[in-house]
């Protein structure tokens, strides 16, 4: 369990977080402006005990880098020691390094329980902006610096952060003509990474629930293909259905009362949907060509996916109950991989053009169509739950396996995401309760 509140300013200056508005600051982040130049951020380790506060403050540090909208201020450059976060700091030793902002804290182990509490300070105006303190067990000190990093992140810029959330993933191993692939979760800067099943069967497409931590994934278990459920907080497990022939791409829809996948039935491939609670299904195309790759749209009302009904893969959007059928992609090559974007302006996908592969971005009516990158190999986006960066999985020419990357909207802030070995087919969790 984690319980917040929130600290009121120590100068008296500002209210609750709540209260302020990001345009009444002077330090905000119009993320809507395309390329953004990084804000310089001071981040000071929390005050505590041995090195908690240390750690708590590199994960925060890391995780406003590499969102690459903030620029944290190298420490030896500090010249006020901070030593009562309560105390509103001397402004002026910060602006002389050109910090921004500024982030002050503190953590307390106490009575078995971990009590954490930052402030963050625009350094120009001398004003708190917001406050918040935490109570849990001392095990869950990764996840606070997550959530001090959302905070953060949502207060400068006036949208949700996406560092509190989790990956799960295709963990790959062994050589290339035997490899082994199964299941793993990790938060998502890759730390605390975990199996979810074991290397004897053969996993693919893991989706997350966008209501609850449960995945959607397919099996090869005994040899024959069948999507499962799986709670990750109780590791149980169940079919969703024993289908005739293939079922490709499971994913769920925005309420998590269904799923939606592809079943292959004599050659072909068609979408269909199941109720969870009934186990009924629905189909929804009928096509003598392969259809798959379905995404719901944010609102449930609308589905995109992939077709070779044309002669190759393209992108269709269609209404939930399969009706009003369209083509929204139209440039060189195939696409495929469509996934919606949780803000609901965007749809991502995978294209194959002049023999390379490339992660890009479309508007629902197919305009607007924009390559972040390309290469050898890039497949699989997926999205954070704010709607603001990807993750994908890469395998280089000569490479041994495939390994996760993330790259923001603007293209320009691309990262290798840390795993123990191979990695691909990444899904993002929503954000964690």
């Amino acid at each position: 369990m984690l319980r917040r509140t929130f600290l009121h300013s120590a100068a008296g200056l500002t209210g609750l977080a709540a209260t302020v508005s990001p345009a009444m600051a002077l330090v905000e982040i119009n993320i809507n402006k395309g390329n953004v130049e990084p804000l310089p951020i001071a981040v000071t380790d929390f005050i505590a005990g041995g090195d908690l506060g240390q750690k708590i403050t590199d994960v925060i540090a890391a995780d406003l880098k590499r969102s690459g909208l903030f620029a944290p201020v190298n420490k030896q450059a500090f010249i006020e020691k901070i030593s009562n976060p309560d105390q509103p700091p001397r402004f002026e030793d910060w602006k002389v390094i050109n910090a921004q902002a500024l982030v002050t804290g503190r953590v307390v182990q106490d009575g078995g329980r971990l009590r954490a509490e930052f402030r963050l300070w625009d350094t120009f105006a001398g004003q708190q902006m917001t406050g918040q303190q935490f109570y849990t067990q001392p095990e869950n000190w990764r996840r606070v610096a997550h959530i001090i990093a959302d905070a953060i992140y949502e207060r400068i810029t006036g949208e949700k952060g996406y560092f509190d959330t989790r990956v799960v993933y295709v963990a790959e191993s062994g050589p290339k003509t035997a490899r082994k692939r199964q299941l793993a979760i990790m938060d998502q800067d890759g730390a605390n990474a975990r199996a979810l099943t074991n290397s004897n069967e053969l996993v693919l497409t893991p989706r997350f629930s966008p209501s609850r931590q449960e995945i959607t994934y397919m099996s090869f278990e005994g040899q024959q293909p069948r999507v499962y459920l799986l709670q990750l907080e109780t590791g149980q497990r169940e079919v969703v259905g024993n289908f005739p022939g293939m079922t490709f791409a499971p994913r769920f829809s925005p309420d998590g009362q269904r799923v939606i996948m592809s079943l292959q039935q004599e050659g072909n491939a068609n979408i269909y949907t199941m109720d969870l609670r009934s186990r009924t299904t629905t189909r929804l195309t009928s096509t003598a060509a392969i259809d798959t790759g379905p995404s719901y749209s944010p609102d449930g009302t609308q589905i995109v996916f992939e077709s070779d009904r044309g002669g190759r893969q393209q992108l269709y959007v269609m209404s939930a109950d399969g009706s009003a059928q369209n083509r929204i992609s139209f440039g060189d090559g195939s696409y495929s991989t469509p996934v919606w974007s949780p803000r609901g302006d965007l749809i991502a996908f995978t294209k194959q053009s002049g023999g390379k592969f490339s992660i890009g971005v479309m508007k629902a009516d197919g305009s607007g169509e924009r390559i972040l990158t390309s290469g050898f190999h890039n497949e699989g986006p997926t999205w954070a739950p704010n709607g603001r960066v990807l993750m994908f999985f890469r395998q280089n020419a000569g490479a041994g396996g495939p390994q996760l990357f993330s790259i923001d909207l603007t293209g320009y802030n691309e990262q290798q995401i840390p795993t123990n070995g191979f990695a691909s087919d990444p899904a993002w969790s929503p954000l964690l309760e």
